[in-house]
């Protein structure tokens, strides 16, 4: 079986994820979007849609975002899993034709608030964990479509949709190589004014319940498949 990875931005990656998903008996490769060729993603086994800073209202300037989106398209009409974490996650929603549009930033460490529905999918992993936000895009789901899981900022944190499964946050993060998302995004934090030092304590608070949880996760998920 095979795994191929869909990445944005190379420090976003499948993080501690990436040995499970090896343990379960998958190649994993990364296609790398907006550089290789991304046919990969119509027919492997198992496409997960990582994060990055780009998304679905940057279209117009970057190409690579509607071919992605035509590729899960055409996954999730033959039933082949997607997993989308992120802008992974905003990407299946804009396959499937819903809004995705600029919201209000959640960026940090904190709990999801996992619904009835989504207690009874791999997201009770996460459940009273903190887990990693880092987004400002907003999905907004159909009436009728149940929501997995939601904070006070963002309604739509999760859903499941034929074989699309979408995530905002972050439970794939390595709490252990976390430095190289500070590295990468420190223009933003220095903008945003959050200290470094304040973000990278947090993060070691965080560090041992969130990669249990996200191992759980995955483990769960990749189980279900």
């Amino acid at each position: 079986m095979n795994c191929v990875a869909l990445r944005h931005v190379a420090f976003e990656d499948l993080g501690h994820w990436e040995p499970e998903i090896r343990a379960h008996g998958y190649t994993v490769t990364y296609v790398d979007a907006g550089v290789d060729d991304l046919s990969p993603v119509r027919d492997a086994d198992l496409v997960i849609v990582l994060g990055g800073p780009i998304g679905v209202p940057d279209a117009a300037i970057f190409p690579n975002i509607e071919e992605e989106t035509a590729l899960i398209r055409e996954r999730l009409d033959a039933g082949r899993p997607v997993l989308g974490v992120c802008l992974g996650a905003q990407l299946i929603a804009h396959a499937l034709g819903w809004p995705v549009a600029p919201g209000r930033l959640e960026l940090g460490w904190g709990l999801i608030d996992v619904a009835p529905a989504g207690m009874e999918t791999p997201l009770r992993h996460i459940s009273g964990v903190p887990i990693l936000q880092w987004h400002g895009d907003s999905i907004t789901a159909p009436v009728g479509v149940e929501l997995l899981a939601s904070t006070d900022v963002t309604a739509c944190q999760a859903f499941s949709v034929g074989s699309g499964f979408g995530i905002q946050f972050h439970p794939e993060v390595d709490p252990e190589s976390f430095e190289r998302w500070l590295i990468g995004n420190l223009v933003e934090l220095r903008g945003l004014g959050i200290s470094i030092e304040e973000f990278r304590a947090q993060t070691a608070a965080a560090a041992d319940g969130a990669s249990m949880a996200g191992i759980r996760f995955i483990r769960d998920y990749l189980r279900g498949l």
